[in-house]
């Protein structure tokens, strides 16, 4: 009977053993593959940090917000993957011209831009660190596609300054378009804001 329960045990401590060997040999494969960012879930976008805000008047003209004391505004250095063809996004509406509601000079090639110019500005993530500066991308929504240059970056990051209009940090999945940009789409009126697109290189 001893010999009996001696050789059980011995065999549950093998059976335990090689269980451990399987786990820990899966979160090893689950490490390596993190590394490719296939799932939908690890490519999610999380805030790096918050920035706290204080009060100030801002331009108003596109019924921009303005950064109010206490508030804690997300900061994000990433944006959602690229994903080719057609990418989503928000586009909302800035006045790249100067003295509008875009704050300084754009960064690509400071300079101003008018109102007639079909000019956006992209999320941190998608701005890359100037790797889109001036080149073309186009813009789907409402049965039409355009085509757009890209001038600044919609900072992600920073924000409630003046370099920033004193407005908070944007959110990481925007296409910042130019009034030129929304006319072309044939979006007006109170449809002007916070639009659902779609965005692809060129």
């Amino acid at each position: 009977m001893s010999q009996t329960m001696t050789l059980f045990a011995a065999l549950v401590l093998l059976i335990l053993s090689c269980l451990n060997k399987v786990s820990s040999h899966s979160i090893t494969t689950t490490t390596n593959n993190n590394r490719n960012i296939t799932s939908p879930h690890l490519q999610s976008c999380h805030p790096s940090g918050y920035l706290r805000g204080k009060s100030h008047s801002c331009n108003r003209d596109h019924d921009s917000d303005c950064c109010k004391t206490g508030e804690k505004y997300p900061q994000y250095r990433c944006s959602p993957p690229v994903t080719g063809a057609s990418t989503a996004a928000t586009m909302t509406i800035n006045s790249f011209a100067k003295n509008g509601d875009g704050g300084g000079p754009s960064e690509c090639d400071n300079r101003y831009h008018g109102d007639g110019e079909m000019v956006v500005a992209l999320s941190t993530g998608w701005y890359d660190k100037g790797s889109r500066c001036l080149n073309y991308i186009s813009i789907s929504a409402n049965g039409r596609t355009v085509r757009a240059k890209v001038v600044d970056e919609c900072d992600s990051v920073h924000g409630c300054d003046a370099e920033h209009d004193y407005q908070p940090p944007c959110p990481n999945n925007i296409v910042d378009a130019s009034p030129a940009v929304w006319d072309a789409l044939d979006i007006h009126g109170s449809d002007v804001g916070d639009y659902d697109v779609t965005w692809a290189d060129e």
